[in-house]
């Protein structure tokens, strides 16, 4: 058992014994063999490992993306997978923030209408929805991009509008599927900086999957995986 000092009330994401296979026709993949971890409130955590480790797919349980097939998954305290529909829904809007590596961009709205949607489900008014929406663009270094729509953009600027779109509701969990896949080394390790900013305070969070050892010194700590498995957990250099 890996790194369950911190009692599972304290956590802001504690996973024991979390499963989860694929099935398809007659064949079984299983992805996650039993996990134990936790990420602890006020750090950013990277989740690192060669491609079919289970990374992805631990980071899309940990969301209630998908479901565990058995274990323990908190999130800040709470069984996430024991929600019902809109529970689930109205838990992760108000806590979770998502930068997932194909960018999910809206092609019809524009950059600020992105970033505004997480607070208009919310109920915000739309031109407070707006106005938060350029200030978080301007922190990313876009904030003369914001009447641009996704075609207009390059990857990485579309990458950093999805970055902006997880940023603007100032959720409690941050979760990042290779926030810098698409940036160049300063304009990655400017977004590090930024999810640093965010994770360091004493009620927040950030997971970070990543194969960009570039940015591992932004790292609290750093939990390695191989083969469905959690086979280590060590310090960074922050």
């Amino acid at each position: 058992m890996i790194d369950l000092e911190t009692p599972p009330d304290e956590a802001a994401i504690y996973c024991k014994g979390a499963t989860k296979t694929f099935r398809e026709g007659g064949n079984e993949v299983i992805a996650l063999r039993g996990i134990d971890l936790v990420a602890k409130k006020g750090e950013l955590m990277m989740l690192v490992g060669p491609s079919g480790s289970g990374k992805t797919t631990l980071l899309s349980v940990i969301a209630a993306i998908l479901d565990a097939d058995a274990g323990d998954v908190r999130v800040f305290g709470t069984k996430i997978h024991a929600l019902g529909d809109r529970e689930r829904t109205a838990f992760r809007g108000k806590n979770l923030g998502f930068i997932f590596q194909q960018f999910n961009l809206l092609p019809t709205l524009t950059a600020e209408e992105n970033v505004a949607v997480p607070l208009l489900i919310q109920g915000q008014k739309r031109k407070v929805a707006l106005s938060k929406a350029r200030e978080v663009l301007a922190l990313v270094g876009l904030g003369d991009r914001a009447w641009s729509y996704p075609r207009q953009l390059s990857g990485g600027q579309q990458q950093r509008v999805a970055i902006a779109r997880a940023l603007v509701s100032e959720p409690r969990l941050i979760v990042c599927d290779e926030p810098t896949s698409s940036l160049d080394a300063d304009t990655g390790g400017r977004v590090l900086q930024i999810l640093r900013d965010a994770a360091v305070t004493a009620d927040r969070c950030v997971l970070v999957v990543t194969h960009d050892a570039r940015i591992f010194k932004y790292a609290d700590r750093i939990a390695r995986m191989d083969d469905g498995r959690i086979v280590g957990i060590e310090k960074g250099s922050s």
